[in-house]
């Protein structure tokens, strides 16, 4: 996973732009992230579900308000499957590209947060990517 200013996806290949970010902000900016999420030849021809959720340091869920005036966390989900292309030696792994792109999130200047990563039920630690928020200048009160 990478953290970027924008992503897409073309030809089975990740276009990443201002990519390798930790620390954003303190206003809320556009920013994406990249995934490349590489299934082992034995578990392709399956379809995957995955989920990102945004925590805070504490590990619990960001709630922001929607358009409607509700609040809801703050994840993004979806599924993939990958067959075998023809002429792949057998025990490649294959990878799938995935970009997303976030709109401004307003975040708590001077705050950490990470994204996490679950496919299936499965989430392991290097599925995590952390960034901080910076502190807000104008923001005098004691951290």
């Amino acid at each position: 996973m990478l953290l970027a200013d924008s992503a897409q996806v073309s030809e089975n290949k990740l276009y990443v732009l201002g990519g390798g970010w930790d620390v954003t902000g303190p206003q809320p900016v556009p920013s994406a992230l990249a995934m490349l999420i590489q299934v082992p030849w034995d578990q392709t021809n399956k379809r995957y579900r995955w989920q990102l959720e945004l925590v805070d340091s504490d590990g619990t869920p960001v709630v922001l308000p929607t358009p409607m005036g509700h609040e809801e966390s703050v994840r993004v989900e979806g599924e993939f499957e990958i067959g075998r292309p023809p002429g792949i030696p057998p025990g490649t792994p294959l990878n799938v590209p995935v970009a997303i792109n976030f709109g401004p999130l307003p975040l708590e200047a001077g705050r950490r947060y990470e994204w996490r990563l679950t496919v299936g039920k499965e989430s392991h630690e290097d599925w995590r990517l952390a960034f901080n928020v910076r502190q807000d200048p104008a923001d005098t009160s004691p951290a």
